[in-house]
């Protein structure tokens, strides 16, 4: 599992979630769009599913499912048949307890060759209801005023697609502290 921030390609908001509840639909933790990049709340880990291990530094292929799990709550990203608040689009949010939760926490990851490359945008489909992480701009009053809201689209287009940003990129081989600076330079995600 290595840590990533990841942004909207259209939007330029990263991914984020943070303790704070959504007041309808599921009422589980909501997950939004922020412009900030110093945000700690921002940083998702990529884990295997209960069916499929995803071990540290292992290249991610092209239509392997994933879960992402946020750094600080423990949460996976998590969506449902739920309306979103703003756009009435499907709900995403954050949801288990210390990466544990359900199937609804299982994404696809959609992208052109054969393993996902760290500078290519990619789409992250929901395995359950197909749905595509997307953001198209409404934003948020209170208590998460000008947060952007991340939703699900049954359709793809330019809303949904994300790139890996700020995080740690480790090959197979790396243990940490241990680095062949002659080695060439990791470009799988």
């Amino acid at each position: 599992m290595d840590d990533f921030t990841f942004i909207d390609s259209r939007h330029n908001v990263r991914l984020h979630s943070h303790d704070v509840r959504y007041g309808s639909g599921s009422g589980q933790q909501s997950v939004t769009g922020v412009t900030t990049v110093e945000d700690s709340n921002s940083y998702w880990s990529v884990r295997g599913t209960s069916s499929e291990a995803c071990r540290r530094g292992t290249p991610v292929r092209c239509g392997q499912t994933i879960r992402l799990t946020h750094v600080n709550t423990g949460r996976n990203l998590h969506s449902h048949y739920f309306a979103s608040p703003l756009s009435s689009n499907q709900e995403v949010s954050a949801f288990g307890e210390e990466g544990e939760g359900d199937s609804l926490d299982e994404w696809t990851v959609l992208c052109g060759g054969a393993v996902w490359q760290r500078d290519e945008s990619v789409r992250f489909q929901h395995a359950a209801t197909e749905g595509l992480l997307s953001v198209t701009g409404e934003q948020y009053g209170r208590p998460i005023h000008g947060q952007r809201e991340v939703h699900a689209m049954a359709t793809p287009n330019q809303h949904n697609y994300w790139k890996a940003m700020e995080g740690i990129f480790m090959k197979p081989s790396e243990s940490p502290g241990a680095r062949d600076n002659d080695a060439p330079f990791h470009t799988e995600f």
